[in-house]
């Protein structure tokens, strides 16, 4: 197994949490934020690999704040772990006031990513 160097930087998404993004709360809704966590997974992942990959497991996904509708969402997505076809991409979010600028951890995720060839089975990286 091949760990990840510095040369593996960060990406950066932001979102905005509109009204159909959100809960009847006002709040992000769970589901949208898993669907962005995973986008923000698969860029980074694909990225990483230059090939196309899928999501095999998404595991330790943590709600650790609302995202209130009318804030961004920003996420960071880095390749944490690179083995032979997989990798593992964490994904963590801030909820951030963009008058004020404050920023609030909100979420975060593991994402297991898996290089595939054209047939859908695992390639090596």
């Amino acid at each position: 197994m091949q760990q990840t160097s510095a040369l593996h930087q960060p990406m950066h998404f932001t979102e905005m949490v509109f009204p159909e993004r959100s809960n009847h709360y006002g709040t992000l809704f769970g589901g949208q934020a898993l669907l962005l966590m995973g986008q923000a997974a698969f860029v980074t992942a694909s990225r990483h690999a230059r090939c196309a990959v899928v999501i095999a497991r998404c595991s330790d996904v943590q709600f650790m704040a609302p995202v209130p509708q009318g804030q961004a969402l920003r996420l960071t997505a880095q390749v944490l772990r690179t083995g032979n076809s997989s990798m593992t991409v964490e994904v963590s979010g801030s909820a951030e006031n963009l008058h004020t600028g404050h920023q609030q951890p909100a979420l975060r995720g593991a994402f297991e990513m898996v290089a595939v060839d054209c047939a859908g089975r695992p390639r090596r990286i």
